[in-house]
C-alpha cells in the first residue's frame, strides 16, 4: 500500500504519528467533530452556573469575576484569524488534536487554580484553544463530504449542537451542588481525552499545504479588532455603553477592523481572505447568520433570566423548562434537511425566522404567573422554529465556495457567528436596562423582560424578510450534486474517500 508522505511535526511532543487507519473518514471525522464540539458548546455555558460558588471559595463579589467570564470570548476571537492558516499550512488533524489538547489542559488547570489570577489565565488559554478549535472542527468536516452529502450530515451534527447548551445549565447545577465548582471545568476531561486517542489513531492525516507568507500584520490588526470589539460588546451593558473604557475598546476595535480590512484587500496571502464576500451567496448567508443569531441566542439568554428573576425559579426548574427547545430543534432540522434541495435554503431559513418571530411574541404575554409548562410549550415551538435556520444557512454559506477556500470560508463563517452570539446578550441586557426604572430593585420588572421578547420579535421578522432574498439557486443545485455550481466534483469527493480509506 502507497504509504503516505511525512508530515511536519506541529507540535511534535504530544501528538505522535499513526499508522493510517482502514476506518471510513465518513465515520471517523463526524465522531471527532461532535466531541470537539459539544465540549466546546458546554464549557461556554456551563461557566456561569458556577460562578456564585466560585465568588464564595475565593472570598469575592460577583463583579470582581468578570475576568473569567470576558476572558475566553475575547481570547476566542483573537485567535479565530490564524486557524484558516494553521489548517492550510498544518492539516486539519494535527490543528484540531492540538488545540482539543490545549484545550483540556487548560481545563485541568481551571479546575486546579488556586487563585483569581490564575483562573482568568487559564480560561484565557482555553479561549485561545476554542478559537482555533471551532473553524479546524468545521472545515475538516466540510472538506470530508460533498455538498450534497453535507446536507445529511448537518441533520445529525445539530444534535450536540443544540443538546449542550440545553443540557449545560442542569450538569452545572448537579455538578456544584454534589461536588464543587472545579469539576465544571473537569467534566471535559472524560469526553476530551477519548476524542485526542480516537483522532490520533483513525484521523487521515494530511500534508498541509504552502498556503503562502505568514500575514503578521493581518493577524495583529484583526486579532487587535476582533479582541477590543468583543471586550466593548461584553461590557457595555456591565458598565455602561458610554463609559470611558467601553466607549474606547469599541471606537478602537473599530479603526482596527477597518485598518485589518484595508491591508488585507492589498495583501496577496491575506489571513483574512475577504474577497469571499464579493460571492453574493456566502456574504448574504453571512449576513443572515450575524443579525438573525441576536434573536435567537438572546431568546436563549433572556428565557432562562426571566424564569429566575422574574418568577424567582430555581437554576433547576429554568434549566429543566428551557430544555424542550433542544426537543424542536431535533424535530424540525430532520424535515429541514429532507426539503433543502426542493426547496431551497431561501424558503426554510425565511420560514424559520418568521417562526421565530411569532413564538417570541408568544414570549412577550409570559408574566410572573405564567405556568411552566406553558413557557415549555414555548420553548418547544422556538426550537422548532431554529431548527429551519441553523442548518441551512451553514450549509448553503459554503455551497458556492471552492474546496482549497474551506478552511478560510469556515474561519470567517465562525468570526460572524461569534460576533452575532456577543451581540445577543449585550442586547438584550441593554433593553432590560432601559426597561428598568432609575431606582427600581435590583432585578427588572417584568414588563421589561416582555419589551426585550418583542425588540427580538422585530428584528427576527426584519431578518426574515431579509432571508427570502437569499439566492438560492446555486445552493440547491450545490446539494444535489452539481459541480460546475459548487466548484466541487462529487468525483473528485470519491476519490478522496478512496484515499482516506
Amino acid at each position: 500500500m502507497r504509504r503516505r508522505p511525512s508530515v511536519p511535526p506541529f507540535p511534535p511532543s504530544f501528538l505522535p504519528s499513526f499508522p493510517p487507519s482502514r476506518l471510513s473518514q465518513r465515520l471517523v471525522v463526524p465522531v471527532v467533530c461532535v466531541s470537539v464540539t459539544f465540549i466546546a458548546i458546554v464549557d461556554g455555558a456551563i461557566t456561569t452556573v458556577a460562578l456564585p460558588s466560585i465568588a464564595r471559595q475565593f472570598h469575592l463579589t460577583a463583579a470582581a469575576l468578570d475576568g473569567v467570564v470576558i476572558a475566553y470570548p475575547v481570547c476566542l476571537a483573537m485567535a479565530i484569524p490564524a486557524s484558516a492558516w494553521l489548517v492550510e499550512r498544518f492539516g486539519g488533524k494535527r490543528v484540531l488534536l492540538a488545540a482539543l489538547a490545549g484545550f483540556l489542559a487548560s481545563s485541568l488547570l481551571c479546575g486546579a487554580a488556586a487563585g483569581l489570577g490564575q483562573l482568568v489565565a487559564y480560561r484565557a488559554v482555553q479561549g485561545l484553544s476554542a478559537g482555533v478549535l471551532f473553524p479546524a472542527s468545521t472545515a475538516l468536516l466540510f472538506g470530508t463530504f460533498t455538498s450534497a452529502e453535507q446536507v445529511r450530515v448537518s441533520r445529525y451534527m445539530i444534535i450536540p449542537q443544540q443538546i449542550a447548551p440545553a443540557a449545560a445549565p442542569v450538569l452545572g447545577g448537579l455538578l456544584v451542588d454534589h461536588l464543587s465548582w472545579r469539576w465544571v471545568f473537569y467534566v471535559n476531561l472524560p469526553v476530551g481525552l477519548p476524542a485526542v486517542l480516537f483522532g490520533a489513531l483513525f484521523l487521515a492525516g494530511d500534508r498541509g499545504g504552502r498556503p503562502g507568507r505568514f500575514d503578521l500584520p493581518g493577524l495583529l490588526l484583526s486579532a487587535g479588532a476582533l479582541g477590543t470589539v468583543m471586550f466593548g460588546v461584553c461590557e457595555g451593558p456591565n458598565r455602561g455603553w458610554s463609559s470611558p473604557a467601553v466607549l474606547t475598546c469599541l471606537v478602537l476595535g473599530a479603526v482596527l477592523l477597518a485598518a485589518a480590512v484595508a491591508v488585507e484587500l492589498r495583501t496577496a496571502h491575506p489571513l483574512l481572505r475577504l474577497r469571499l464576500f464579493a460571492d453574493r451567496l456566502f456574504r448574504d448567508t453571512n449576513l443572515a447568520n450575524l443579525v438573525g443569531l441576536i434573536p435567537i441566542m438572546g431568546a436563549l439568554y433572556l428565557g432562562p433570566l426571566f424564569l429566575q428573576q422574574a418568577q424567582g425559579r430555581t437554576a433547576l426548574e429554568s434549566g429543566l423548562t428551557t430544555f424542550p427547545e433542544a426537543f424542536g430543534v431535533l424535530l424540525t432540522v430532520q424535515l429541514a434537511g429532507a426539503l433543502y434541495t426542493r426547496v431551497g435554503p431561501r424558503l426554510i431559513v425565511g420560514c424559520g425566522l418568521t417562526g421565530v418571530s411569532a413564538v417570541l411574541v408568544l414570549l412577550a404575554t409570559c408574566d410572573a404567573d405564567t405556568g411552566l409548562w406553558t413557557f415549555r410549550a414555548y420553548m418547544f415551538l422556538f426550537g422548532a422554529a431554529i431548527g429551519c435556520f441553523f442548518m441551512p444557512t451553514t450549509v448553503a454559506s459554503l455551497a458556492t465556495i471552492d474546496r482549497t477556500d474551506l478552511a478560510q470560508a469556515t474561519m470567517l463563517n465562525t468570526v460572524v457567528r461569534q460576533t452575532g452570539g456577543a451581540l445577543a446578550p449585550a442586547a438584550v441586557t441593554t433593553v432590560l436596562v432601559l426597561g428598568t426604572p432609575a431606582g427600581a430593585a435590583a432585578a427588572p420588572p417584568v414588563a421589561a423582560y416582555q419589551h426585550a421578547f418583542l425588540a427580538l420579535a422585530a428584528l427576527a421578522a426584519a431578518t426574515a424578510v431579509f432571508a427570502f432574498t437569499l439566492p438560492d439557486g446555486p445552493a440547491r443545485a450545490a446539494a444535489r450534486g452539481g459541480a460546475e455550481t459548487s466548484g466541487r466534483s462529487v468525483l473528485a469527493g470519491r476519490r478522496r474517500d478512496r484515499v482516506d480509506a
